[in-house]
């Protein structure tokens, strides 16, 4: 019961009991990429000529998690998905990684009030600001 709960809110977690009745009855599974995304093709083409095309996140639904192949898939600049023409990729080029500002496992300065806020003391060559007002209450 609780899942079932879950899926009709939880959009955000997943896909919702529409999205995967309106898979279930127009769409067929494309593939799926490392992050176990999973990914959609409508059966018929729609409006325009053109095919819709979904991913179903494993997980929290955040678009930075679909590597650079799938998204251009999904955005109709290839015409055939990675698991038919996979992207050629360069020496130099690293894995997609998520951005993962806004999470637990972003990266913060020493300091940063997620760090609890403590930083180094100041080296001797850091001299604070004194207001004018202040100084002229002071020589008074």
């Amino acid at each position: 019961m609780l899942l079932f709960i879950k899926r009709l809110f939880a959009w955000w977690d997943g896909a919702t009991l529409g999205t995967l009745f309106t898979i279930f009855k127009h769409g067929v599974k494309v593939g799926e990429d490392d992050f176990g995304n999973v990914y959609y093709e409508e059966k018929k083409p729609g409006i325009y000529n053109q095919k819709r095309r979904w991913v179903i996140y494993k997980g929290y639904a955040d678009a930075s998690r679909v590597p650079t192949e799938w998204h251009g898939w999904l955005h109709h600049t290839f015409e055939n998905p990675p698991t038919i023409s996979p992207l050629a990729r360069k020496d130099w080029e690293k894995d997609h990684q998520p951005n993962l500002t806004g999470t637990i496992y972003a990266w913060h300065p020493q300091g940063s009030l997620a760090k609890g806020g403590h930083r180094p003391h100041a080296t001797g060559d850091y001299e604070a600001w004194t207001p004018a007002s202040a100084q002229d209450g002071a020589n008074s």
